[in-house]
């Protein structure tokens, strides 16, 4: 679309104009001849800038622009101010909105953005909160363990951890052939789809709060982990009581080391803001608290994207794979997951670095 010019506002002004406002167009008409030659200077500029002729530009245009932007937003201020013609005012106003973008707009697009962040920027983010990342990981690992203590010791634990979406038929006392059947290879993709809908949308609920419930020192975000983790013993305890201990192990693994991994990030971010927040150090905790929030926002963006790929995951291959087939992605996912964030990315650190 062509961007509106002086000339044909101009035009339209004369045309619209009446008796009774013979007074303001002249105003208006003083105001604009003052200035026109500034205006039209910047939009001379931003014309060739906008049309990818930047190298065309010369070094004072290229120094004059930030000076005539701001004297066109003056302009623009003093129109509004004294109530000059509508011609006038649309003019300015788009003249300055494309004059902003030029001057303080992004200086990259998505793509450049994308490629930037999954170049190196996320993995040294994930790197940057390694501390937290242990602790999460610690908790997780107790979580799982307690959840299995508690079942082992108590059945009725198991109805107390485990919600009902699971306990259909994999419940305390299933037998041998029961359990088999939910770890069943399905023989057809129709319909999951949807479930992977659903199931990016339950994980995802559950990262989200618990990279949220950081900002209370990080206190519910261990909580949290620990109540899924238990759930995840419970289970791990049913299967092999039924000694099918690595068809559960190979049916969960295909997902699930992709959004396991995905949870650990989302709540050692939501820790690290928490972190920042009880020692900010020499910062106040408002802005210890937003550097890890940005931090840990560039974590969330490839939490969510990990749960994406999760949920494809956990619809696809592990309904229609079989067992090796499953423990082979799961594995492979795995050590994926490890080498491009705390290996790949360090290199790209050293890089820029040097």
């Amino acid at each position: 679309m062509k961007a509106p010019t002086l000339s044909m506002f101009t035009r339209k002004a004369e045309i619209e104009a009446t008796p009774d406002i013979e007074a303001a167009a002249l105003r208006s008409d003083r105001f604009r001849l003052q200035r026109e030659g500034e205006w039209r200077r910047l939009e001379d500029i931003l014309t060739r800038l906008e049309k990818g002729k930047l190298r065309k530009l010369s070094d004072e245009d290229v120094l004059e622009l930030p000076a005539l932007y701001r004297m066109a937003a003056s302009s623009l201020a003093v129109a509004r101010e004294t109530s000059l013609d509508s011609a006038t005012l649309t003019y300015l106003e788009s003249l300055v909105q494309r004059a902003w973008f030029q001057v303080y707009g992004p200086r990259q697009g998505l793509t450049a953005w994308l490629r930037q962040f999954l170049g190196g920027n996320l993995s040294r983010a994930i790197q940057e909160i390694w501390l937290d990342i242990c602790v999460a990981l610690f908790v997780m690992v107790m979580g799982t363990i307690a959840g299995w203590l508690l079942v082992a010791r108590d059945v009725e634990w198991y109805y107390s951890l485990v919600p009902t979406q699971f306990t259909d038929s994999r419940v305390p006392g299933a037998s041998r052939e029961i359990l088999m059947e939910s770890l069943k290879v399905e023989q057809s993709a129709n319909g999951l789809s949807a479930f992977a809908a659903q199931l990016f949308t339950n994980n995802a609920g559950v990262s989200i709060l618990a990279f949220a419930l950081g900002f209370a020192f990080g206190i519910p975000s261990l909580l949290l982990l620990i109540h899924n983790m238990a759930v995840l013993g419970a289970m791990l305890w049913l299967f092999s009581s039924q000694d099918l201990t690595w068809e559960f192990a190979a049916w969960l693994s295909v997902h699930g080391t992709t959004e396991l991994f995905a949870i650990l990030l989302a709540g050692a971010a939501g820790m690290h803001i928490g972190r920042k927040m009880a020692f900010p150090g020499h910062k106040s905790i408002l802005a210890a608290a937003a550097e890890g929030g940005q931090r840990g926002a560039q974590v969330m963006v490839g939490v969510v994207l990990m749960l994406v790929f999760a949920a494809l995951l956990e619809a696809f291959p592990r309904q229609l794979a079989g067992q090796e087939a499953r423990a082979i992605i799961g594995i492979f996912m795995l050590l994926f997951w490890l080498v491009y964030f705390f290996v790949y990315g360090r290199n790209r650190k050293v890089e820029d670095t040097a």
